[in-house]
């Protein structure tokens, strides 16, 4: 690496899941420090500002929807010029190993944490998870969680059928119940759509004093990439480290949405199930008005028809 090169704006494309890790390795080894956590784990942090953001990430979603390969913690924390801490997985694991318990226990002995002015966790969905629970390493924390399961402890939520193959994990040792580990926190931010059920009763499950939780109504799963295509996620995570972030902020962010293609064809779904032709037309209108789809074209001529039949049957 040259000395001039943004460790943050690097391109990471096209290279196979080692050639990738390699890559990072050697950004950790000059900007600050890699290390691996066993066969599923490694964590790379890069020394920038008093500001540390500890992002969770899996190689798999950075390598499928980063155009440039990086985690979203390189991208989040370049504008503000933030110090990163990326602690990534080679696939969904919750990050349920001892070996990275043993790195946060080593970063607590160490005083690492201690050394930032402020400690920002952030992570989505099973890195959400992960965001939550290992902020107790780092009392005085904010965090954000987009999606974030609470645990997947089958005593729990066993109405969680969506991630069966993870109930032989324990959940239940350190590190284990999200919610709980949320209570050293100065701030924690849940984000999630009331209208996904099982993301909603994990919500639910971090309902407590020093918590806030923000609904994404009809924004689905994938949430960080929906936010991200809005171009509202830096914005969001930012907000929230300055202690900005609230219900009025908030709905200036999300009503981006409207802007945003595929949330309006999500709508359009919902509100065309509920049969409300009225609103059916409304929604599929402003569609094609901004975006052309020649797809929505064709519904919007079929409810105009199926309204004009029914307006000539009420006349007879």
């Amino acid at each position: 690496m040259q000395d001039d090169i943004d460790p943050y704006t690097v391109s990471l494309t096209d290279l196979r899941p080692v050639e990738w890790l390699q890559e990072m390795k050697e950004l950790g080894t000059e900007f600050g420090f890699f290390e691996p956590l066993g066969k599923h784990h490694n964590a790379a942090f890069v020394e920038k500002g008093d500001t540390l953001l500890v992002s969770f990430e899996s190689l798999p979603a950075i390598q499928a929807l980063s155009d440039d390969a990086r985690p979203i913690g390189f991208d989040l924390a370049r504008d503000k010029g933030w110090s990163c801490l990326t602690v990534i997985s080679n696939r969904d694991t919750w990050f349920r190993d001892g070996e990275v318990y043993g790195f946060f226990d080593q970063m607590t002995d160490d005083g690492f944490f201690e050394d930032f002015d402020q400690v920002i966790f952030y992570g989505a969905g099973p890195c959400g998870y992960a965001a939550c629970a290992f902020s107790v390493a780092a009392p005085g924390a904010v965090v954000i969680a987009l999606e974030p399961q609470a645990t997947l402890d089958p005593r729990v939520t066993e109405w969680d059928d969506r991630f069966t193959h993870m109930r032989k994990v324990d959940f239940t040792d350190r590190y284990g119940y999200a919610p709980d580990m949320l209570e050293a926190a100065k701030a924690a931010y849940i984000l999630y759509d009331p209208q996904e059920a099982l993301g909603a009763m994990h919500a639910a499950l971090f309902e407590r004093s020093g918590n806030t939780r923000f609904r994404a109504r009809h924004l689905g799963s994938g949430m960080q990439t929906h936010f991200e295509q809005m171009d509202v996620l830096s914005d969001l995570v930012h907000q929230a480290a300055a202690g900005t972030l609230d219900d009025v902020s908030y709905a200036a962010l999300y009503r981006k949405r409207r802007g945003y293609v595929q949330y309006c064809k999500k709508l359009f779904g919902v509100v065309e199930a509920t049969d409300r032709p009225a609103l059916s037309e409304a929604v599929c209108s402003y569609i094609c008005e901004n975006w052309g789809a020649p797809r929505y074209r064709r519904k919007l001529k079929a409810i105009r028809q199926a309204k004009g039949t029914a307006a000539d049957d009420a006349e007879d």
